[in-house]
């Protein structure tokens, strides 16, 4: 006999997977600004560092934030449903 499925099993809802995602997005995309103000004030191969960030951070933030985290965990599909079928003799008479 198979468990049944329980509340921790299940995976986050939709809105709450949304949410992660878009916050991932806008942390990945307020370093970008960072890179880009820092991009005004410093020099040499510091701002080789700073505009690789600016320039490489959009595609990065693109591909993590549509990285759904219910793909990255296994869950536990639904089964086929049971048919009861009472133990033969166990039958009530039929009228």
């Amino acid at each position: 006999m198979k468990s049944s499925q329980s509340v921790t099993s299940l995976p986050p809802s939709p809105d709450d997977e949304r949410r992660k995602r878009m916050n991932k997005y806008l942390l990945m995309m307020s370093i970008r600004v960072v890179c880009l103000v820092l991009m005004l004030f410093v020099q040499g191969w510091w701002l080789a560092v700073v505009a690789a960030g600016a320039i490489l951070l959009p595609y990065f933030a693109v591909v993590l934030g549509n990285v759904g985290t219910s793909s990255l965990k296994r869950h536990e599909q639904p089964t086929a449903i049971e048919v009861y079928r009472p133990a033969p003799g166990s039958e009530e008479p039929r009228p």
